[in-house]
């Protein structure tokens, strides 16, 4: 069964590839073997403005050599609304089938001296892709064939203007967003409150966990990651009865499992942590 239908019927888990170094690709898919049976794998564009493998290749790899979907991020950073479509007509031939539409960290975070494109918005973007998902371009002029994008989106359930983010999300589903991955989400009361408040959106959301690595780590999150709070109980139990991130992570998702339609994991690269998070996560479904 297809991501897509798989959407918003069975619960989805859904984790991301670590960096892969340069042309090394086949040390990354060897590290993508080892995971646990998966709905689907994000590929990064560029996160942080640093060099990485084009995102809509890597994923084309993925997909051929391990069977399993992919959701490769396309930024509107670095891409000319040309460029934009070119590069779309590539995947879709390419049979990639998930685009998660994002706006694409800044370069002058990264090393190069290079300008940002932003042609467009994540709004447009999304207009764009479902205009090419009927066969049409930018200007409305049919281009050969269709393609058959779902459309992902991001989204913060712990805004600081919670109203303002369901706005912003019925914008995006307006636009034609078919489904959801959240930022990284440690309070599991805000979580649930998300989420219940996002039913009326009616489209599938999947929250974004990430295994804390350390006491340090989720105090530097908590203090200088926008979007993310971690829970000063959350820091006690890592500070002061050894509790793990991947333990914390674990009782996160069996409080808001019953409320989200999946999970999409963040482990940086720790393929055993996220295994362990799957196995966990599919137990659950299976009670």
């Amino acid at each position: 069964m297809k991501l897509s239908q798989k959407l918003g019927k069975n619960f989805v888990i859904t984790t991301e590839l670590g960096p892969v170094k340069g042309v090394l690709a086949d040390e990354s898919l060897e590290k993508a073997r080892d995971y646990l049976p998966l709905d689907g794998i994000n590929i990064h564009d560029c996160p942080m403005g640093n060099l990485r493998i084009n995102s809509i290749s890597m994923a084309s790899l993925i997909q051929n050599s391990l069977d399993v979907e992919t959701v490769p991020h396309f930024t509107c950073r670095d891409r000319s609304l040309l460029g934009t479509q070119a590069d779309l007509l590539g995947a879709h031939t390419l049979g990639i089938r998930n685009i998660l539409v994002t706006t694409g960290d800044p370069p002058k975070h990264g090393p190069y001296p290079s300008k940002a494109v932003y042609d467009y918005n994540t709004v447009d973007l999304i207009r764009l892709i479902k205009k090419m998902n009927n066969g049409l371009d930018y200007d409305e002029k049919e281009f050969g064939g269709s393609t058959d994008f779902n459309i992902a989106c991001t989204a913060m359930p712990t805004s600081r203007k919670p109203e303002h983010e369901m706005e912003k999300m019925e914008k995006k589903i307006s636009a034609g967003a078919d489904f959801f991955q959240t930022q990284v989400v440690y309070d599991s009361e805000k979580a649930v409150t998300f989420l219940k408040a996002a039913r009326k959106l009616d489209k599938p959301i999947l929250i974004g966990v990430m295994p804390l690595k350390s006491v340090k780590m989720a105090r530097f999150m908590d203090k200088n990651v926008e979007g993310i709070d971690v829970p000063e109980d959350v820091i006690s139990r890592m500070e002061n009865q050894g509790a793990t991130g991947i333990e914390i992570t674990c009782d996160f998702i069996k409080d808001i499992i019953e409320y989200a339609d999946g999970i999409h994991i963040m482990a940086m690269g720790d393929v055993k942590g996220t295994n362990h998070i799957i196995e966990f996560t599919r137990s659950l479904i299976a009670q």
